[in-house]
């Protein structure tokens, strides 16, 4: 019977600061009724991560409008400081006058992996011009880009297939994860695997238990790109327990080749790729 590895890298962690988190859980009520049961501020997470298994946390966080992304990156940069095993895709804005200049100098941090962009609440297009900076920036730094792409769980016109695939045909060569597996569009976001080779997906959110709508496709397709799939909790922002969506996995009785490469040596592969400095990853030292 295949097991998930006994210590496991959660790629989809959100961290923000206290009042930041209580704000966008009030937003989670207000916006889709949902209301988060795990409502612990970011020491409490990192702690209970732990206890579960996580050997390794990526976390992110986003700058829902201008003007916040200085300080939030400056909390970003202190926490990483603070604890071992913890990684992050930093906030970006590209209204702020000093965007560039704060990506620049972040990406030299070896545990900031690269950015996450938020485009259902953003509100800008994947292929805006303005980002355009930021992606050969990536590039060249050989960092990564974490999108919110998908149409789950609501869309709007800046979220979506049609606008990832302009992007890519810009950058066909952007280093970037799709969260959520591209939700709802679960078929489409897969097919880009076979095309594009620097993209991933992410699981976060997409094998909650009934009555939540989400990967449907069968084990086949996940079998496929099992190489090119990172386990993600969402985690704390969750409206069942983290280890629902462990569980299911583990029902769909997949090959325990790919929960070792989903849980664990996907992870640690793409952390050393986006971290080496000299042929030297920081895992290493």
């Amino acid at each position: 019977m295949p097991m998930i590895p006994g210590k496991i890298i959660d790629f989809h962690v959100h961290l923000f600061p206290d009042k930041l988190f209580d704000a966008i859980w009030d937003s989670f009520v207000k916006n889709y009724n949902w209301n988060i049961i795990h409502q612990y501020y970011y020491k409490e997470c990192i702690a209970r991560l732990k206890q579960g298994g996580v050997d390794i946390i990526v976390y992110s966080n986003y700058a829902h409008r201008g003007g916040i992304a200085e300080g939030l990156n400056q909390w970003n940069i202190n926490i990483l400081q603070e604890y071992d095993g913890l990684y992050c895709f930093a906030a970006y804005h590209p209204d702020d006058d000093n965007a560039l200049e704060m990506a620049e100098r972040l990406l030299e941090n070896p545990k900031i992996l690269g950015f996450k962009l938020q485009l259902l609440v953003q509100n800008f297009y994947p292929f805006d011009a303005r980002l355009f900076p930021l992606y050969e920036m990536v590039i060249k730094k050989n960092k990564h880009i974490l999108f919110h792409t998908g149409t789950g769980p609501v869309g709007n016109k800046y979220v979506g297939l049609e606008p990832f695939m302009r992007l890519l045909d810009k950058f066909p060569g952007l280093p970037a994860t799709v969260a959520h597996m591209g939700a709802h569009e679960y078929a489409g976001f897969m097919g880009l695997l076979g095309r594009y080779p620097k993209l991933y997906l992410d699981t976060a959110f997409c094998f909650l238990p009934s009555p939540y709508e989400g990967y449907k496709l069968g084990p086949d397709y996940l079998e496929k790109y099992k190489s090119r799939i990172l386990y993600g909790s969402d985690y704390p922002n969750l409206i069942t327990p983290r280890e629902a969506e462990i569980e299911n996995l583990l029902k769909m009785d997949l090959s325990q080749d790919f929960y070792d490469k989903v849980f664990y040596d996907n992870g640690i592969a793409l952390i050393r790729s986006l971290t080496e400095k000299s042929g030297n990853s920081v895992l290493d030292s």
